[in-house]
């Protein structure tokens, strides 16, 4: 194993004999600027207590040019990622002095070049355990510091860090900018940025005082920067958790950065939360887009406390903070009134991708176990996050929305600036609740699998089954048809532990078990039940009813139960009438996908033309500006990528020869998606590519020009890009992911099919050699979409002693695989 790769039982051995006080960064990050410069000064002083006489400190760089234990220096003893030190004392300085790497990956600290102006812009990524990149650390995250920042930066940049910043001096070719040290913090959360940062300042007045806002982003993007709603989702997000958790918000400073590049949704270091570009729309945003970034700012605000003020122990415990942020997005969302239906959309999004990640062979409990930090990094996951959200979502019902939160108020109390695990947790939440949660620990945190709820009608009454017998509460409800609308008539509240429950209940057209999405587990609506959402869906008028049979639907097809032509046949009689742009938005792509993954493949291509012609008469018949109008021209895009027909009015459109839908705004990235799908059916050209860069000549726009061009439908071009995709390690991650989705776009098989073998070959190499970051992706974009699982089932017979890591992925990967032709051999001739 690579010493890269810490363990849990030898950082549990560190923090047995080490505790640190501080530790006091200096960046040297002047020379930025020069492109042919790839590393930086960096140094680090760590002060600590130890009971043993040796240990390590952690680095992953260009190289550490000297050791300072104690006042004495010493041989440096360092074998790429630990430097060894020794002859400790009870109390300790040591300070290092090392040489960083810029990254290119998103991991530690990425530098970025601006095609628009030629600016650089830097900021540091470090979750899991990425700090170390950047300077010398004990990187885990039950060693707590206090730490001060001074960085040296160009003069006139902007520079960012969890602190206040207390002084500003000049210096050689640049400026010195020093921060206030900072309470306790994990390393994993410190965060640097420096850059010539477009800044928006606000204020947000809490109880102990005005708090210093700050929104930031690259320059070239600041006329799409919507500053004013982001610093109101913080204000009211602010205050919401400041009243409900009793403790004001601790960490100074509120800077929110969006940052280019970056491999996360959002990051929580306090004071300096950095998110996705993808969050400053450069054109037209539907209401869902904004809801999920109001929920995001809302996940990493949460974290200030759940993460930040009290952290777990070991990644085991990971779900801590992830899912209680994920739930508390959601609910905070609902709380402060900004997105009312913030819970329809999490039933419909992220507990999709919990249900998908919890029928994988590689699933995990909640609490998971977490040996090193390769099985860490790939744990941000559907269970972790929303599995995690969906079950608290329960306990809240559980225990009661006033005893939860007074829990959680003496959670922080009892531990903050400290390390957790479960055991805290619980015993704070049944002091508070009363009750004993034990049981529901065991049968909801410690377990695999989803539970299916199914309701079958009987003689005199209805039976309410489950696989997967755990303990639910939720309602059953009972719909009729009435002048072709489907309208609630009764609920029935379940409480059910057991296999099978009978239910009293009305004689009904719909049965929906779960209808108010209170527990976690997949339902399945009965034959009658599906002809009756078949017939008038789109009229039932309760949102959130209306996502669970959205979910029960692409859950059956996906599982081989509900034909992929009915699906297709219930989505096009009804997605043109469903109001709620985030459930419509989450049916048009699961269909595009059920259609290239699950359809028979002598009726694919039949379905796709099929598909593209209802998103298309969608389009034109849509709402004029509506956001119905936008989620319908991306589905025409990603559509017209796999199936003939509509080309030429959509070169028609993006040239003005043909008017476009009116009020339908042709943005740049509704633009590139039209590119992209040409171009993957052979219908665009480079010519067409480097016009439309001359319009769009941005970083979004070059990906975007780098994956049309490798996207032509043409052996030699996928095989370039492919070699590409592999051999170009200057690629940034970003720029990797526009190779990978040119090789796969319109899912053409038969472009890419002889390259099976060298994936095989090459994915183990890439492994030892690529950051992790870079060869998940590669593994994961690069999967064969094979006839069988054959090549899959060879390598990891050959390959049990491969990093497990690596071998969950192609597990996973095998398995959707699996999947894709189970379901495709169930569908009916």
């Amino acid at each position: 194993m690579s010493t890269a790769n810490l363990t849990r039982d030898e950082t549990a051995a560190r923090a047995a004999v080490i505790r640190v006080e501080t530790v006091e960064v200096h960046l040297d990050l002047r020379g930025a600027r020069d492109a042919d410069a790839d590393s930086f000064p960096t140094a680090a002083t760590l002060t600590f207590e130890a009971d043993a006489t040796e240990t390590w400190i952690d680095f992953l760089g260009a190289g550490v040019d000297e050791v300072v234990v104690n006042g004495s220096p010493r041989a440096v003893e360092w074998d790429g990622a630990r430097i060894r030190i020794d002859a400790l004392a009870a109390r300790n300085v040591v300070t290092v002095r090392a040489r960083g790497r810029y990254s290119r990956s998103g991991e530690g600290l990425h530098r970025f070049r601006d095609p628009v102006d030629d600016e650089v812009y830097l900021y540091t990524q470090y979750e899991p355990a990425d700090a170390r990149r950047v300077y010398p650390v004990f990187e885990q995250p039950d060693l707590k510091a206090r730490w001060r920042f001074e960085v040296s930066a160009p003069a006139g940049w902007t520079v960012l860090s969890n602190g206040v910043e207390t002084a500003r001096d000049d210096v050689a070719d640049g400026i010195r900018v020093t921060f206030a040290e900072t309470l306790p913090l994990s390393s994993y959360i410190t965060a640097v940025a420096a850059g010539p940062y477009h800044r928006v300042d606000g204020t947000w007045e809490g109880d102990g005082g005005p708090v210093a806002l700050g929104v930031l982003c690259r320059a070239s993007l600041a006329s799409h920067l919507d500053a004013d709603e982001i610093l109101e989702v913080t204000r009211r997000g602010l205050t919401y958790f400041g009243e409900r958790f009793a403790a004001p918000y601790p960490w100074g400073k509120y800077d929110q950065i969006f940052v280019p590049e970056y491999n996360l949704g959002a990051m929580e270091n306090p004071g300096l939360v950095t998110f996705t570009e993808a969050y400053v729309f450069r054109g037209a945003a539907t209401a869902a887009q904004r809801d999920a970034r109001a929920n995001t700012i809302l996940h990493e605000m949460a974290h200030m406390w759940f993460g930040d003020l009290v952290t777990m122990r070991w990644w085991d415990d990971l779900w801590l903070k992830e899912s209680f942020a994920d739930f508390m997005g959601a609910h905070s969302s609902v709380a402060t009134g900004l997105y009312p239906d913030a819970w329809v959309t999490f039933a419909s999004r992220r507990k999709g991708w919990a249900y998908e990640q919890d029928q994988l062979p590689t699933t995990h409990p909640i609490v998971a176990d977490i040996p090193d930090l390769e099985a860490a990094k790939l744990n941000f996951d559907g269970i972790t996050y929303a599995k995690g959200a969906s079950v608290l979502k329960q306990l809240v019902a559980f225990v009661g929305e006033e005893a939860f939160f007074a829990g959680a108020r003496r959670y922080f109390a009892d531990n903050a600036f400290g390390n957790t695990t479960l055991v805290d947790l619980l015993s704070a939440l049944e002091a508070e609740s009363g009750r004993d949660l034990a049981g529901w620990s065991d049968a909801w945190l410690r377990t695999t699998g989803v539970s299916e709820v199914r309701a079958h009608r009987r003689d005199g009454g209805l039976e309410i089954t489950q696989t997967d017998v755990r303990p639910h509460r939720f309602t059953v409800g009972f719909f009729d048809l009435e002048d072709g609308r489907l309208i609630r008539r009764a609920q029935r509240d379940v409480d059910i532990d057991a296999d099978a429950l009978t239910v009293a209940g009305p004689e009904a057209a719909l049965v929906v078990p779960n209808d108010d999405d209170s527990t976690y587990a997949k339902v399945r609506l009965d034959a009658r039940s599906t002809d009756a959402v078949a017939a008038a869906l789109s009229t039932v008028d309760d949102a959130l009813v209306r996502s669970v049979v959205w979910a029960a639907l692409w859950n059956a097809a996906r599982d081989g139960e509900l034909p992929v032509e009915r699906y297709l046949g219930i989505v096009t009689a009804h997605a043109v009438a469903e109001p709620n742009v985030g459930l419509l938005a989450d049916a048009l792509a699961r269909t595009g996908f059920a259609v290239a993954h699950y359809a028979a493949p002598h009726r694919r291509d039949a379905l796709a033309s099929q598909w593209l012609e209802t998103a298309w008469s969608a389009l034109r018949s849509a709402e004029p500006g509506s956001d119905a109008q936008l989620a319908w021209a991306r589905a025409v895009g990603a559509a017209a990528a796999v199936a003939p027909g509509r080309h030429d009015e959509l070169r028609g459109i993006l040239s003005g020869r043909i008017a476009a839908p009116e009020r339908l705004p042709l943005d740049p990235e509704l633009r590139w998606s039209w590119l992209l799908a040409l171009a993957a059916t052979g219908h665009a050209t480079p010519a067409d590519a480097d016009a439309e860069l001359a319009r769009d000549d941005t970083a979004k726009g070059r990906l975007a020009h780098r994956a049309m061009l490798a996207a032509r439908p043409d052996t030699a071009v996928r095989a370039a890009a492919w070699t590409q995709a592999w051999d170009d390690a200057l690629l940034s991650n970003d720029e990797l992911d526009a190779v990978i989705s040119g090789v796969r776009a319109g899912g053409r098989r038969d472009l890419i099919a002889g390259f099976d073998a060298d994936y095989y070959a090459r994915i183990l190499p890439v492994w030892e050699e690529r950051s992790i970051e870079i060869a998940r992706r590669l593994v994961r974009g690069l999967f064969p979409a094979a006839e069988t699982t054959d090549d899959a089932d060879a390598w990891l017979a050959a390959h049990h002693d491969a990093p497990r890591a690596l071998r969950r992925i192609v597990i996973e990967q095998r398995d959707g695989l699996a999947r894709d032709l189970r379901v495709r051999a169930a569908q009916p001739d």
